[in-house]
């Protein structure tokens, strides 16, 4: 298959169906490092030619799309490349499986996934940490800590001294995963406690002044709203900062794909995400904090307060 001035509505039910009967789909393009400033769907005239220009970022976005990994692009016959499309491995899917003990646990499927090597959650993770100042942030609560990735950036971004100087709480419901991060965190300023984060009251904490929790919160076993209120008015300090982490994504076959999935549907359907990021927005607000959203993969909610 050669595509030269199709359009995406032509393109994109030709690969499906070839997808469809097998895995794998190979095609060429007009190479994109031809041009370097031109959007998709521009026309670009080579040699009196004329082509349909669109660059790798469009390719690789429609591979995702279509739960394929792209491979290494071959440069062919002047001016294409040739590009591979591989479907992605669906068995190879944390989400459905439920073959360990512990879903979460280090011989789970989940522990494969690295989150921050990924760089669309790494960016906004350390970018939440520089909105809400994490140099002056004295006692850390992390709820959904699992073997600890989150407080590996924290230290290694300050000096050893701020890191030594702040207490950083660990919970998670994985007795695997805690024993994991207990001995990657020596430290006598470092805590963990394997407990359900329902019943944070009996493990009497006290209040921090930053509470971080990503994906955890949409978790089925919890009642994201009130027991978000009851974060805020009970474990929270008074000028505490907030970073939350909203799940957009899901991991097959070795990829991170974009978008939300909600039970009962095949598409990414992201009511469910919006629903709780605009509650807690909101919320927040009104209880005087300020808000910011970022994120792709993952919706990056922090909130500082306002003085």
């Amino acid at each position: 298959m050669t595509f030269t001035t199709e359009k995406m509505q032509t393109i994109v039910p030709l690969l499906k169906e070839s997808l469809h009967t097998q895995r794998s789909v190979t095609f060429s393009v007009i190479d994109p490092d031809i041009e370097h400033s031109l959007y998709a769907g521009s026309t670009l005239t080579i040699e009196n030619v004329t082509y349909l220009y669109r660059g790798y970022k469009t390719w690789v976005d429609l591979a995702e799309i279509l739960k394929c990994k792209m491979l290494t692009p071959q440069i062919s016959a002047h001016p294409f490349v040739t590009l591979t499309f591989r479907l992605l491995d669906t068995t190879d899917n944390f989400h459905t499986q439920h073959k360990h003990e512990e879903k979460y646990g280090i011989d789970s499927d989940f522990n494969k996934i690295h989150k921050m090597e990924e760089a669309g959650f790494f960016y906004y993770y350390d970018q939440a940490l520089n909105n809400v100042n994490i140099k002056k942030r004295d006692s850390i609560l992390n709820l959904g800590i699992n073997r600890g990735d989150e407080f590996e950036i924290i230290k290694h971004k300050l000096d050893i001294n701020e890191y030594n100087k702040k207490i950083l709480i660990g919970i998670d419901h994985s007795l695997s995963a805690i024993d994991t991060a207990k001995k990657r965190f020596p430290e006598k300023n470092v805590h963990f406690h394997v407990s359900d984060i329902n019943d944070l009251n009996t493990l009497k904490l006290g209040k921090c002044d930053l509470l971080i929790s990503i994906g955890t919160l949409q978790s089925p076993s919890i009642n994201f709203k009130p027991f978000l209120m009851s974060l805020v008015q009970n474990h929270l300090k008074v000028d505490a900062a907030l970073i939350l982490g909203f799940p957009n994504s899901r991991w097959l076959g070795g990829e991170i794909l974009y978008g939300a999935k909600a039970p009962n549907y095949t598409m990414n359907e992201m009511s469910i995400l919006f629903n709780d990021v605009i509650f807690a927005k909101k919320y927040l607000q009104q209880k005087k904090y300020r808000v910011t959203l970022t994120g792709k993969y993952y919706i990056f909610l922090t909130a500082t307060k306002i003085c």
